[in-house]
């Protein structure tokens, strides 16, 4: 029997199921804490008068986003006590890690960042921690939303998670960026201590949004992972508290990885990871210093609220929802040789942007193009790694891939204020290598294109 191809319109009606709505508000809560340690912070740190170095290296803290796969099977292990009974096990782990990121912002608010630096980039490294490990538990809800055999839905829903997380970081940028911009008018010293104050509200209206997000009651999962334990102990011959802890370890860290292994063989399953770590470097080299530009080049909170964040944001939304249609339709694959090629070529925009001097048609031109190219490529790369995975180990084989994508992003991009001191504030010139940076990923990509084994879409 040949299966009718479905028509864009049946496609786009996938996103009407309900369970995309609270995919959406999840990708926010994931995307929001960006907002506090990449946008806002970078700009306060700016204004106090750091360098452009300083402020690079401050964005190591990311760091801890390419390492949480490492406790992901402790988080799928471990009960909260009390939240885990009221809220259930994800629910109870997302709210816990909001708390420390809402006390971290109330510390904020006391800190002076040219006294304090080391304190404030320990908050933020907070932050960051408690970000990294919600979006353990925030990627497996997300999952856990759609049934095993539903492809579309899977699809829809990674197109929605990240809807989600751009509407965390976009929204809630334009509401940092103008929030601060208006205490600063207000002739309030401490303006960006005072918005932190107001970020913290954003949050528990979150949580509170987080309440209708549907939790699977039963769960064979904690089951499976104790006859998994139970398997490799007697396969070490006896049973003691050094061979419980070896099989916990094996079981829970090391399956995942050889079964990865196992499943695309050593060549495409080093290529995949090649592929993972490169992808997005040059886009995170461009937006990690992307704030520090606009503010350099002339323009104001406000304009860079509006241009980067808020018409960023309806740009986003549009294509990423498109792009989740293309990658349902023309594979991910070749949707993600699509974007990176136009995500090479957006960079080149903002070095015109550079060269010609501040123009606001120029800058709306470039982050427009610059979103949708993001869009495409987000989109395409967590649906692809949303079907690399063995869904016996989905939770922590998911983490160990997108931590793997976001060690790229971080490490490297880390130097991206350093980069531009090296090339004395030529903007341009930096923008053109961010171009450069992309082609490596494609290579990867080109090589695997045929052997790459992936679930049915």
């Amino acid at each position: 029997m040949i299966e009718k191809k479905q028509s864009w319109i049946d496609s786009l009606l996938v996103y009407k199921d309900i369970r995309m709505l609270r995919i959406l508000l999840l990708g926010a809560i994931s995307g929001f804490p960006w907002v506090l340690i990449a946008s806002s912070l970078s700009l306060w740190l700016k204004e106090e008068g750091l360098s452009r170095s300083t402020i690079g290296w401050a964005g190591l803290i990311f760091g801890v986003y390419a390492f949480n796969y490492l406790w992901a099977p402790i988080i799928d292990r471990i009960q909260i006590p009390f939240l885990t009974k009221k809220l259930g096990h994800r629910r109870g782990w997302i709210v816990l890690m909001q708390i420390a990121i809402l006390i971290s912002l109330v510390v904020w608010s006391f800190i002076n960042p040219t006294q304090n630096l080391a304190l404030l980039i320990s908050v933020g490294l907070i932050i960051a921690i408690a970000s990294a490990t919600q979006d353990i538990t925030v990627d497996a809800l997300r999952i856990e939303q759609i049934n095993a055999n539903e492809g579309k839905a899977m699809a829809a829903g990674a197109a929605m998670a990240v809807v989600g997380w751009w509407t965390g970081y976009k929204l809630g940028g334009v509401i940092a960026l103008f929030t601060a911009e208006y205490f600063e008018n207000m002739g309030i010293a401490d303006y960006w201590q005072a918005t932190f104050l107001v970020l913290g509200f954003v949050i528990i209206l979150m949580n509170i949004g987080l309440m209708f997000v549907h939790e699977p009651v039963e769960t064979d999962r904690q089951a499976k992972q104790r006859e998994t334990d139970k398997l490799i102990e007697e396969k070490l011959g006896s049973s003691n508290i050094v061979t419980t802890f070896i099989a916990y370890i094996t079981g829970t860290i090391g399956g995942p990885i050889i079964s990865f292994f196992k499943k695309n063989g050593f060549a495409i399953a080093a290529g995949i990871l090649g592929f993972v770590f490169l992808f997005k470097i040059g886009e995170a080299f461009l937006g990690r210093m992307s704030i520090v530009f606009y503010k350099e080049i002339g323009f104001s909170k406000g304009q860079i609220a509006i241009y980067s964040k808020g018409l960023g944001w309806i740009t986003t939304v549009v294509f990423t929802l498109l792009g989740g249609v293309m990658a349902m339709r023309a594979g991910t694959i070749k949707t993600m040789f699509f974007a990176g090629g136009l995500m090479a070529l957006t960079n080149l925009l903002f070095a015109v942007l550079a060269w010609t001097g501040k123009s606001e048609i120029l800058f709306a031109i470039a982050v427009i193009a610059d979103d949708i190219t993001a869009a495409f490529a987000t989109v395409a790369f967590v649906a692809f790694i949303s079907l690399l995975v063995d869904r016996t180990y989905t939770a922590t084989q998911y983490a160990l891939l997108a931590s793997i994508g976001t060690a790229g992003r971080t490490t490297l991009a880390s130097s991206s204020g350093a980069l531009v001191d090296w090339l004395n504030g030529d903007w341009g010139t930096f923008f053109v290598l961010t171009t450069i940076m992309v082609i490596p990923s494609l290579i990867c990509l080109w090589f695997i294109r045929h052997k790459v084994k992936i679930s049915a879409e």
